[in-house]
């Protein structure tokens, strides 16, 4: 496979499984009670240690999880239930009523990077969806030229997210508080769906491995 086709390949990949522009909603539920500022640092961070994980991933994510002793599948189902935890303060506004008592002060650093790494991060970002893909695309490549190539997609699609994180403020005073919590909710319900797929589909690869 030629340089470029694997970077269309390995794009369209990465862009339906990390889906930039359905994390900007999720990061705006999950950033509750954040100013402006406190949220371009909360998403640089976010895409930085997102960055680090798949990229490690990609250069040794194999011989990582050979030595662990840990399957695809398993990582899969942590994933799960991981996200579905998030899920569930979506749904039940737990998460927003513990931000409502700060909303006025601002985050800390161990807040903003304590949110930047769960769940923006991890698992919703570089989740076992993107390690998957980005340990699959990895494989395939012969050479540092094709690797290259995988690595720079990657770096991409990441800028893709960073810029969809900017952006989120004015997606936020465009739905309005009401518009937002229903948004939240309605997200909450979703993942928490995406969530029992992760684990669903990590007990049918265990299952039938």
């Amino acid at each position: 496979m030629l340089p470029f086709d694997m970077m269309l390949n390995a794009f369209a990949t990465l862009f339906v499984t990390i889906d930039p522009i359905g994390l900007a909603p999720i990061f705006l539920a999950v950033t509750s009670g954040a100013t402006k500022q406190e949220r371009i640092q909360i998403g640089i961070r976010s895409v930085i240690v997102a960055a680090g994980i798949l990229l490690t991933f990609a250069l040794v994510g194999q011989v990582i999880l050979s030595l662990l002793g840990i399957s695809l599948p398993a990582f899969r189902i942590a994933g799960g239930i991981l996200l579905f935890v998030i899920a569930f303060e979506m749904v039940f506004e737990k998460r927003k009523e513990r931000k409502s008592k700060t909303a006025e002060q601002a985050m800390s650093d161990d807040e903003m990077h304590n949110i930047a790494v769960f769940p923006l991060a991890i698992p919703l970002i570089s989740g076992p969806g993107a390690i998957s893909a980005v340990l699959l695309l990895s494989s395939q490549t012969s050479d540092w030229v094709k690797m290259g190539s995988v690595l720079f997609v990657i770096g991409f699609v990441l800028f893709l997210v960073l810029l969809t994180f900017v952006i989120s403020g004015w997606v936020e005073k465009m739905l309005g508080d009401n518009g937002r919590n229903i948004l939240t909710r309605l997200l909450g319900v979703l993942l928490s769906a995406l969530s029992v797929q992760f684990i669903a589909d990590g007990v049918k690869a265990i299952m039938g491995g």
